[in-house]
């Protein structure tokens, strides 16, 4: 029996897949535990209007990602630091700092989104990877000052 898949089901098929089952096991288990529907006309136009609704969404997630890219690449974060002898800083500059200076200018960004190769602990401009979107990285500047 073939069958569309509606949920994704692990390690067997994700959403919109279109399989070939044993119909015990469609009839028993993805069906019944609504992992599935049998594969006739309607379910298939369903599946097509859906991932167009799909496509449509994630092309506007992408567009909004590289509004938002434009606006974060010309921000330049500041952060005031103590520093000891020889301009060493006192600690560094954590994740959920960024996240807080760049709320405050106006862009919502989740922690695991900002990805900070080495720890901001010296004075001077740093370059930190948002990952907005997949294949949309933007690069915010931070200045460390004492």
């Amino acid at each position: 029996m073939q069958v569309i898949f509606i949920k994704d089901l692990k390690k067997k098929a994700k959403k919109g897949d279109i399989k070939e089952v044993a119909d015990g096991y469609a009839e028993n288990f993805l069906i019944k535990n609504g992992y599935a529907v049998k594969s006739n006309a309607k379910n298939l136009n369903q599946l097509k209007y859906e991932q167009q609704k799909e496509e449509k969404k994630q092309e506007e997630l992408k567009k909004d990602a590289e509004i938002k890219k434009e606006k974060i690449e010309k921000l330049t974060i500041e952060f005031k630091v103590k520093t000891g002898a020889g301009d060493k800083v006192f600690g560094s500059i954590s994740i959920k700092q960024i996240k807080d200076a760049l709320l405050k200018e106006g862009e919502k960004i989740e922690k695991s989104m900002i990805e900070l190769d080495n720890p901001i602990s010296s004075l001077g401009f740093h370059y930190v990877k948002i990952n907005l979107y997949p294949k949309v990285v933007a690069k915010v500047k931070v200045h460390v000052v004492k």
